[in-house]
């Protein structure tokens, strides 16, 4: 079975954001898979995907402090700033972080580890809302 479907994710603020149940949420089909693979790519190049802590959200906030320091919005050196002092800087944690997850599945669910969970990496002060193309694939 193949099934590929858009999830739109509602604005957020700058930071990383747990997002595993809306990926779950939106996705009908994946209950009744046995075993497959799910992959799920972000539409943008501001913002990011990646696998990590989901109970305690300072891990998620020391993320962003960190990135916020790698990449702050004020480097003189940067040149792309047409679109604001934190376009650039979403485009390098989008890199470093990546766009895409692919994500085993077994018996109708996403087969994480205990403290795993789906990030939403939100790199710009006013990101919009934003898309995931998913595509299931399994039996």
């Amino acid at each position: 079975m193949w099934q590929q479907q858009e999830i739109r994710l509602a604005p957020r603020s700058r930071g990383f954001h747990l997002i595993t149940h809306e990926i779950e949420n939106a996705l009908d089909d994946l209950s009744g898979l046995r075993v497959g693979l799910l992959h799920l790519q972000l539409l943008h190049t501001s913002a990011s995907l990646t696998l990590n802590e989901n109970a305690d959200p300072d891990v998620r906030h020391d993320m962003d402090a960190f990135l916020r320091h790698i990449a702050p919005g004020d480097l003189p050196f940067l040149r792309h700033t047409l679109e604001g002092p934190d376009d650039m800087p979403g485009h390098i944690g989008a890199s470093l972080f990546g766009t895409q997850l692919t994500l085993a599945i077994s018996n109708g669910r996403l087969a994480l580890g205990t403290w795993q969970g789906v990030w939403l990496g939100e790199h710009r002060d006013q990101g919009g809302s934003r898309r995931i193309l998913a595509t299931l694939n399994g039996e």
